[in-house]
């Protein structure tokens, strides 16, 4: 019930919007060792995506595949890792998820696992979507905890996160070629090594983003959408918007409070949502 002040004000108390939007109190400086978590989580993170393209030769003279049936699993990566990442940047939006780095990196190993494992074109495909939903659930997370960390030095924290990325790119190649290649498929299951190293790291900057605060509700702004004044131990509930202007005023504190001196109409229909048999004038 409304509060009823000393000079005879009626004041409403905020109303809490429940589906306000979230978000997490950002710490005030940069904080450079989980910038560079992330950056290294990146470079682990693309360097095991681009194992899969860099396996093409090996793959197709293995099991006879078609450059169609290449293409396709590029497609299948391709969906999964980018076009799931629209998706899950507006879950986490709304859900975020301290350790959805770390579960990522969890999905970029199993597909490394069972592409290691592969002996047929749709264990191949399995494989490969299963490591592109790591990267989907990977990148948009880790662009907004760099954010966070960035303390307001965006460019700063942008560059060293991109830069682990496209480092991580140009080693996935290297290594397939000096690892993968000469000891053959079942040597990518070598790399899971890399991606628990990932888990691990990952694990710890998701422990930072849950200590600093993660994500709280914030008031949205102030645009109630009744009034509910005390009313013979009733709620008399009207609409701002449909009051005269002169008898509506926004206090300096946001709240909406109406003058005990002005005179009060009588109670219609259009103006409260339970109508009653006297009111209050002051």
């Amino acid at each position: 019930m409304d509060a009823v002040h000393p000079d005879g004000n009626y004041s409403e108390e905020p109303a809490v919007d429940r589906r306000a939007r979230v978000t997490p109190t950002p710490p005030q400086r940069t904080v450079l060792a989980v910038l560079i978590g992330l950056s290294v989580s990146h470079l682990l993170n693309d360097m095991l995506q681009a194992l899969l393209p860099s396996l093409y030769p090996l793959l197709k003279d293995t099991y006879a595949l078609s450059f169609w049936q290449i293409g396709t699993i590029t497609l299948t990566n391709q969906t999964t890792s980018s076009l799931l990442q629209p998706l899950v940047g507006f879950y986490t939006d709304r859900h975020p998820k301290a350790y959805s780095l770390a579960i990522g990196m969890m999905f970029t190993l199993t597909g490394l696992v069972l592409l290691s494992r592969a002996s047929t074109f749709v264990s191949l495909l399995l494989a490969a979507a299963t490591v592109g939903v790591g990267s989907a659930i990977f990148h948009p997370e880790s662009s907004r905890l760099a954010r966070i960390a960035s303390g307001g030095k965006h460019g700063l924290a942008q560059s060293l996160f991109q830069t682990g990325g496209n480092f991580g790119t140009s080693l996935g190649p290297l290594l397939a070629a000096f690892v993968v290649l000469p000891r053959g498929q079942h040597s990518l299951a070598w790399f899971s090594i890399v991606a628990f190293v990932a888990i691990l790291l990952l694990g710890r900057i998701g422990a930072w983003y849950q200590r600093i605060g993660m994500p709280k509700p914030i008031a949205p702004a102030m645009t109630p959408s009744s009034l509910c004044l005390p009313e013979n131990g009733k709620c008399l509930c009207i609409q701002p918007e449909k009051l005269p202007a002169s008898m509506t005023r926004i206090a300096s504190s946001g709240s909406w409070s109406m003058s005990a001196t002005v005179g009060w109409p009588k109670t219609t229909p259009s103006l409260a949502s339970r109508s009653t048999t006297s009111h209050r004038s002051g």
